[in-house]
């Protein structure tokens, strides 16, 4: 297996960027698993501008299949006094094939302050808990999943705990971005026994704290959709860390090829 760590490690720099290999262990079908694409995307970004605020939201587009070798670069969109606009793409010798803008934010004092309706009470999987683990030929065999299927009670929804089998070392938000997309789609869950290709169009990312943290490498994923026609569906992800404290929230665009 080949960690995000080592893909990092061996990554070559280049103008504005790096140049890496995406291993056969990172895809999803025919291209890299997204939350792979978007972790090497948040790395070149960070890159990009000295001393960035955090993380704070990331608006995704999945133009195209990616795999093999790789570029990644950076570019400086706009910054100003508390924000900073970073565009990221990654290109293969098949063409653009992934485009993210980054928005980085400093704290701001507010009087608004609404939080609590997102905490959740369910805690990770016990040590000798027996976990899940996805083929090694296959991007999921870089993770750990315990499945709560007993609280996933929608009819396109999942829910699973999950960390990296890698996960020291990491930028934390890199870690994020790397983990909040393992879950399938929501909708997977309405082709019964007769699976068909599904494709992640768009990807919308708001990060809900600005130093994400968790204990023993663990989130909790889950990802719901209410609608699904004319081969589309929108869903609904969020993420929390093992104190049940919510860590991000997204949408996601997602093509279904039946």
């Amino acid at each position: 297996m080949t960690s995000l760590q080592d893909i990092l490690a061996t990554a070559t720099p280049i103008e504005g960027g790096f140049r890496t290999t995406i291993p056969a262990s990172w895809l999803q079908g025919r291209t890299a698993y997204g939350g792979l694409s978007s972790a090497l995307a948040l790395h070149a970004a960070q890159a990009c501008e000295p001393d960035l605020p955090p993380l704070r939201s990331a608006l995704v587009a999945f133009i195209g299949p990616l795999a093999g070798e790789v570029r990644v670069t950076a570019t400086k969109l706009r910054r100003g006094r508390n924000a900073a606009f970073i565009q990221a793409d990654i290109v293969s010798d098949a063409g653009l094939g992934y485009r993210a803008t980054f928005v980085f934010m400093s704290d701001q004092e507010s009087r608004i302050q609404l939080e609590g309706g997102l905490v959740t009470t369910l805690r990770p999987p016990l040590p000798d808990t027996k976990l899940y683990t996805g083929p090694e030929e296959f991007f999921t065999g870089n993770f750990k999943f315990f499945d709560l299927k007993d609280e996933a009670r929608g009819e396109a929804e999942w829910l699973r705990w999950a960390r990296l089998r890698a996960h020291d070392g990491l930028d934390p938000m890199v870690q994020v971005m790397a983990l909040a997309d393992a879950l399938p789609p929501a909708a997977f869950k309405l082709l019964g026994k007769t699976p068909a290709p599904i494709s992640s169009l768009t990807w919308i990312v708001n990060l809900l704290t600005p130093s994400p943290a968790t204990t023993n490498g663990w989130w909790l994923l889950s990802a719901k959709s209410d609608h699904a026609s004319n081969g589309c569906s929108s869903q609904i992800m969020t993420m929390w860390n093992a104190d049940g404290v919510p860590i991000a929230q997204g949408a996601q665009s997602v093509a279904i090829f039946a």
